[in-house]
């Protein structure tokens, strides 16, 4: 009995860990990444959490990813690469997507 509460303490720490951890990509990456890339595993290209985490601590990181993502390429990843604008994406999408990149690693 003892067991089977302690398994059942530590599956609820899990789960609010996890929902806690949990970050949803905002509209415009799913209809414009969300092909390629996920939040948190690779896919095709990198996920967003490693890119955020290559540019930690970088002041510029955000407008380093969006001229990236603007000119296309591989970046060091070797995954293959992407081509510039990703999947049409516009200035604007580009930039928001690149903020919320940068952010995760905060």
């Amino acid at each position: 009995m003892k067991s089977i509460i302690v398994s059942m303490v530590a599956a609820a720490g899990l789960i609010i860990a996890g929902s806690a951890l949990a970050v949803d990509m905002p509209a415009e990456g799913k209809a414009k990444c969300g092909a390629c890339h996920a939040v948190d595993k690779k896919v095709v290209g990198p996920s967003f959490m490693d890119v955020s985490a290559k540019y930690k601590g970088d002041k510029e990181a955000a407008s380093k990813i969006a001229a990236n993502v603007t000119k296309g390429g591989a970046f060091g990843w070797k995954l293959g690469s992407m081509p510039a604008k990703g999947m049409g994406a516009n200035d604007a999408e580009i930039k928001s997507m690149s903020e919320f990149i940068a952010g995760l690693a905060k």
